[in-house]
């Protein structure tokens, strides 16, 4: 038989990483459609400008590193970065901070540690943790879903509010951004309001708040997607899911009225995003089967922790890079016993 290649590997198996990436970046499209049509053009306008800088931050280093540029762009990996850096943002938030977000992904999360590969944080996670610390009035402004709102943006008002930082006459910050849901949950909560008295604002919907509900639920879809062509496994988003809902529902339980019902903290901030998206990055995650499960769960578990008692609500971020250090430790407990091996270790 005469085979293609004069050495081993004879066989070349269908994936690559531009091919897994591009799969995440096609399962992000019905997420990014349904958050454009609830937040508006920004969400666009953001994952352009994250989009070519990332590009552009991935090039130069490459050419400083004496890497090949055009071999590794290929990959699509920057462009993974920055598409869940953008989506997480604010759809009006300042261009350079969108700018300055995804450098420091790229050059300080990705590439200082080696490249794709050798990053032991997720770096657009990384990248919205330093914003959001740094900067914490805009990365809190979000907008209304369209259907709570008399003030709908065209896309040149909502590029030059962003380039600019200036609204059209008439409008201020105040009249066309509110909080989020989970900020507007635990600000409620602590004005002594029960849950039943909170949800009486039109801002809820059946389990979460309106649009954000369905913001999920594309997200969700594309998360299904991945899971179908094999993309990611089942054990991070089942253990991120169910970390999540058992011990949110476990609270519920005993005290019904001051901590949300499950369904709520599903489908009112980045839980589904996270879980079929953010924590599965093979990089940074867990790579034992066990050690899957474990560390879905306990991403799960934290963001019910932050969201009820830390500062920041929408807590997956947080949880995520906390898993990530974790993730080295709960792997090496979690390695699958090698075939021939006793327990204790001797052949």
């Amino acid at each position: 038989m005469k085979f293609p290649v004069h050495t081993s590997p004879y066989g070349h198996l269908p994936n690559s990483v531009s091919r897994e990436m591009g799969l995440v970046l096609a399962a992000l499209v019905p997420g990014v459609v349904a958050m454009v049509w609830y937040f508006g053009w920004g969400v666009v306008i953001n994952i352009a400008i994250a989009s070519v800088t990332a590009v552009v931050a991935e090039a130069a280093v490459l050419k400083l590193r004496g890497r090949p540029v055009a071999r590794t762009l290929a990959d699509l990996s920057a462009l993974v970065t920055a598409t869940l850096l953008a989506i997480a943002l604010p759809p009006l938030l300042p261009w350079w901070l969108t700018v300055l977000g995804t450098l420091f992904a790229i050059l300080f999360v990705k590439h200082l540690y080696g490249g794709l590969g050798y990053n032991p944080f997720n770096p657009a996670m990384a990248a919205y943790v330093l914003l959001l610390i740094s900067f914490p009035v805009p990365m809190t402004r979000w907008l209304p879903p369209e259907m709570l709102t008399d003030v709908h943006l065209s896309f040149l008002q909502t590029l030059q509010a962003i380039l600019t930082g200036h609204l059209p006459d008439a409008l201020t910050w105040d009249a066309i951004t509110s909080a989020t849901p989970l900020d507007e949950m635990r600000t409620q909560l602590e004005f002594n309001k029960t849950i039943s008295e909170i949800r009486q604002s039109p801002l809820w919907g059946d389990f979460g708040a309106r649009g954000w509900e369905w913001v999920g639920n594309w997200f969700a879809i594309g998360g299904l997607f991945l899971l179908w062509r094999k993309v990611i496994g089942w054990q991070i988003p089942a253990g991120v899911l169910a970390g999540l809902l058992l011990t949110a529902g476990l609270f519920w339980m005993f005290d019904p009225e001051t901590i949300p019902f499950p369904g709520f903290h599903l489908f009112s901030g980045g839980t589904i995003l996270g879980a079929f998206f953010i924590a599965t990055d093979p990089v940074t995650a867990s790579t034992t089967p066990r050690g899957r499960l474990i560390y879905g769960f306990l991403i799960g578990m934290t963001v019910f922790i932050i969201r009820t008692w830390g500062g920041y609500p929408d807590a997956v971020a947080f949880a995520v890079l906390l898993m990530n250090m974790a993730a080295p430790t709960i792997d090496y407990y979690t390695r699958p016993r090698v075939f021939g091996q006793r327990e204790n270790g001797d052949g």
